[in-house]
């Protein structure tokens, strides 16, 4: 609310105020010229303070030509917080050795910064906005639609995924209570492999997402892998050949798309998994990047180079043009059109979602683990600069990388069934009711009795790799209780997850002290301290489960200046919870043992 000011310059020796609309004297009064003084009082504006303005007047009369000069001048000064009463804020103005200073104290504000994180997934896009002490202060998520135009293919609509992005990135801000302003950076996390194919000009998708899950180029790998290219690929990407990653997705859709391939080899199509195509569409189509750890999940990206590799690219039949340029994952890729998110907001960070959640528990030693409890399950191992050739079915990858670019590479192995297997008891067998009641009815049973579950329904992934493998229950008697079979079904995923662990640390010849967990059934304690006794090393569950979103979080606010670096990170982490080993070694061993045993007979010849 301004102050209206007429000057009234009758007398030649007064001036007079008149229509002044504020109270004279109040907080927010503008312009007020007081004579025969000749004293200007006004306001002046305060960036980084308490209040946005601080009153002020001269110390001595200015002369009544100078007046409007001087409010006038007034009007286009701001200063910056603190502000002590008296402060000079004009020294000598116009000349006249007069003053204007500062009748009131403000001090500065603190203002918090934010930074959101974009976490794309298969079934949902989710935003957290994250302040600069790790804290959430906003979350927003929206569900999309599954599409299976066949058995065993799975597609997204590009088009669901990018408005279902942006929607929970504008509703989460919202519920955070920060402005646009208070946003420093944004970080992109995202499912991987998932491949799209646009038109360069008119941005338009030329075909579904192909998703990551998808199996539709499952026989060309399997000629693939009868002409002897997988030690090839596995020698430049660190993968085996399979139609999860994104180099057969590409290749179909340019194969099998009407027109695709002549507009891809005349350079008038883009390529970007998830994180690509957000960036394209937050940016106004100004970026087309991807960061190391997305490429590497690619099949076509050299993890030794670090480049696209020619040979590679030849194989498939890709034309160099469509790829995006790689960075490291901390890195300022450019910023938002303004037009699109509301604010020329910088993307400082990016990285896949199981690299971002290793990020996000700051397992940057070499030796550190983590392990994400989902449907499935994810393992990896931070090994340092050295790519670590797995003779146990692992496979290699890029690890979320820093602004100098220098690389990391991650041992990973992947479980198909996780806490899936929840959800066939619940869904199913109708057993429980919830995953909470899994954990209760556990807690009622010492052990599982001898009853040992292997969930193989679709197979067995890493250490073992056997696609014909089938699920099977072993050690059933007269004494198994409904409490057992349950129990036997928890305690299946951490036996999972320690044949990759034992297949890890097989790799390095070295055993691990600790892993750090997340994900859905990391609330399990009973789950939780089973993995302690089984892996005899401590297991870290953080006090901010959202380690995924944190990851890239860290990694923007890093790039963007939040943080100052890593060991800044490790003191504002919250505590979490430590579950120890005690299990006696006979015990573990001979559990061990049975699991083996058991394991063994889902596998058909």
């Amino acid at each position: 609310m301004g102050c209206h000011l007429q000057v009234d310059d009758r007398d030649r020796n007064n001036i007079t105020v008149e229509g002044n609309t504020c109270p004279r004297g109040a907080k927010y009064a503008k312009d007020e010229v007081t004579c025969p003084k000749r004293v200007v009082t006004s306001i002046v504006n305060v960036t980084g303070g308490e209040i946005n303005m601080v009153s002020v007047k001269t110390s001595d009369a200015i002369p009544k030509e100078k007046m409007f000069d001087a409010l006038k001048l007034l009007d286009n000064i701001s200063v910056s917080a603190p502000v002590e009463i008296g402060q000079v804020i004009i020294k000598d103005i116009f000349g006249l050795g007069v003053d204007i200073v500062a009748t009131k104290t403000v001090c500065r504000k603190e203002s918090k910064k934010y930074i959101v994180s974009l976490d794309q997934g298969t079934t949902s896009s989710r935003a957290i906005v994250f302040d600069d002490k790790g804290k959430i202060a906003g979350v927003a998520q929206k569900e999309f639609k599954q599409i299976y135009p066949r058995a065993g293919w799975v597609e997204h609509n590009p088009e669901d995924i990018w408005s279902s992005q942006l929607e929970v990135f504008k509703q989460a801000i919202s519920k955070s209570g920060a402005s646009l302003d208070d946003v420093t950076a944004i970080g992109i996390t995202n499912q991987r492999e998932t491949s799209i194919v646009w038109d360069k000009t008119t941005g338009k998708p030329v075909y579904n997402a192909i998703v990551w899950q998808c199996r539709r180029t499952a026989e060309y790998c399997d000629e693939l892998k009868a002409k002897g290219f997988d030690e090839l690929i596995y020698s430049k990407t660190g993968l085996t050949v399979d139609a999860y990653f994104s180099a057969t997705k590409l290749k179909w859709i340019l194969d099998n798309v009407k027109g695709a391939r002549q507009k891809a080899e005349k350079g008038q199509l883009l390529f970007g998994t998830i994180d690509t195509y957000l960036m394209w569409k937050l940016s106004g189509g100004k970026i087309h990047a991807t960061d190391y750890t997305n490429a590497s999940r690619t099949m076509m990206f050299n993890i030794k180079t670090l480049q696209w590799d020619r040979e590679l690219l030849e194989l498939f039949g890709i034309p160099k043009s469509v790829l995006p340029k790689v960075y490291p994952s901390s890195y300022n890729y450019g910023v938002c059109d303004k037009a699109v998110a509301g604010a020329e907001i910088p993307i400082c960070g990016v990285a896949g979602d199981q690299q971002s959640a290793l990020f996000g528990h700051l397992c940057v030693q070499k030796g550190s683990v983590k392990n994400t409890y989902g449907t499935g399950c994810f393992t990896l191992m931070n090994t340092g600069d050295e790519f670590v050739v797995s003779k146990r079915g692992l496979i290699t990858t890029l690890a979320a990388s820093m602004q100098d670019g220098r690389p990391q590479y991650v041992l990973e192995g992947s479980v198909f069934v996780g806490g899936a297997v929840l959800q066939w008891l619940r869904d199913e067998l109708r057993l429980i009711s919830s995953a909470r009641e899994a954990d209760e009815l556990s807690a009622t049973v010492e052990d599982t009795n001898g009853v040992y579950i292997v969930p193989a329904f679709v197979g067995l992934g890493a250490p073992h790799w056997d696609a014909n493998a089938r699920g099977t229950v072993v050690g059933l008697t007269r004494g198994a209780k409904k409490e057992h079979f349950v129990r036997a079904a928890l305690e299946s995923i951490a036996y999972q997850v320690f044949d990759v662990v034992h297949a890890m640390e097989s790799d390095i010849d070295k055993k691990i002290t600790s892993l750090a967990v997340d994900g859905g059934a990391s609330v399990s304690d009973i789950l939780m301290k089973f993995q302690a006794d089984l892996l005899q090393a401590d297991v870290l569950r953080p006090a901010v489960v959202e380690t995924t979103a944190l990851g890239v979080c860290y990694l923007a606010g890093l790039c963007a200046g939040v943080w100052k670096d890593i060991e800044q990170l490790k003191k504002q982490i919250g505590k979490g919870k430590k579950f120890e080993p005690t299990m006696d070694e006979k015990r573990r061993y001979d559990l061990l043992l049975g699991w083996e045993s058991a394991v063994a007979r889902t596998k058909y010849e």
